[in-house]
């Protein structure tokens, strides 16, 4: 263990604030975002981003922290209140459409710190730290949500509270993804079940490992509870996978000097709207759901799928 050694106990203090972090550039979806910020791509009818403030607040955090980076301050704006079209939407007798509008700004305390270059997760959560603090927090990374009837966050707040240290959610993926995401290595043949999933202790954290040398296909989730000692980690954590400085490899830093890692393999409900495809079928499964729309618009899909491809016959 290293004069570093950062043991984390556990402090019975539930995580009450989460950091979202928010500033990358969203080149995938370009040219739609070069003047609107992913996080507020619409599904449905609300956008990404309130999906995941949503979230937090069924999981009562209530102090949110927005890392943002040039040209995203609508991010800020969406939650705050409007009283001329609040205004408008009541001399309507509007009520249903004025207490969507109002909801955003009820939801959490909204706050914004910049990150002035885009230098990675890990540097972006650092960037945090005169918010947070030294207590636990979380992290919602803001291009994924769970579906808040199957919840994620509060096993993982009282997980973190209970054992101390870190606490991540995972997923499964086939071998080939596995260059995509942070992989974790797990110990415990006889995991501890939670409500949603197996709680699982972790043994090693890589990030992006290509197939052949990844240790197991549980892929890190965006969302994690972390204590405050991950802001001193990352101040030593060095640019590694794509020259940015990664979130993964302060936790396995952390992991390394004897901090306690677990995670929880999440088998709920996850959209994914980090990319064109991901966030097409989060739209398509989410309007399906809804009362208002998605009779009439299953019905429609239905058909449409049906359809033979324009110009083509059967």
């Amino acid at each position: 263990m290293s004069e570093h050694a950062a043991t984390t106990l556990p402090s019975g203090r539930r995580a009450v604030k989460a950091v979202i972090p928010a500033a990358g550039l969203a080149t995938r979806f370009l040219p739609a975002t070069k003047a609107v910020p992913k996080e507020l791509l619409p599904v449905v009818d609300r956008p990404v981003l309130q999906y995941i403030v949503e979230e937090a607040a069924a999981a009562a955090i209530s102090d949110v922290l927005l890392i943002t980076g040039r040209g995203k301050t609508s991010m800020v704006d969406h939650f705050d209140r409007q009283p001329y079209l609040e205004a408008r939407l009541e001399e309507k007798g509007d009520q249903e459409r004025l207490a969507a509008v109002r909801k955003p700004s009820q939801l959490a305390d909204i706050y914004t710190c910049r990150q002035h270059e885009p230098l990675g997760l890990g540097h972006a959560v650092g960037c945090a730290e005169s918010h947070v603090g030294d207590e636990p927090f979380a992290v919602l990374l803001g291009d994924e949500f769970v579906d808040l009837a199957e919840p994620l966050l509060p096993a993982m707040l009282e997980l973190q509270a209970r054992t101390g240290g870190i606490v991540l959610s995972f997923m499964e993926v086939a071998p080939e993804e596995t260059k995509r995401y942070g992989i974790a290595s797990v110990a415990d043949p006889e995991p501890e079940v939670a409500d949603i999933g197996e709680v699982v202790r972790v043994t090693g954290l890589v990030e992006k490992p290509a197939p052949e040398e990844s240790p197991s296909n549980l892929a890190v989730l965006g969302r994690y509870v972390l204590p405050g000692a991950i802001f001193e980690a990352i101040k030593r954590t060095k640019p590694g996978s794509g020259g940015e400085i990664q979130l993964t490899d302060a936790m396995a830093l952390l992991l390394e000097e004897g901090t306690p890692v677990h995670g929880i393999v999440y088998r709920g409900t996850r959209y994914d709207t980090g990319m064109p495809l991901g966030y097409l079928q989060a739209v398509v499964q989410i309007a399906s759901q809804r009362e208002d729309v998605g009779p009439a618009f299953t019905s429609w899909l239905r058909d449409f799928v049906g359809e033979p491809p324009v110009g083509k016959t059967t």
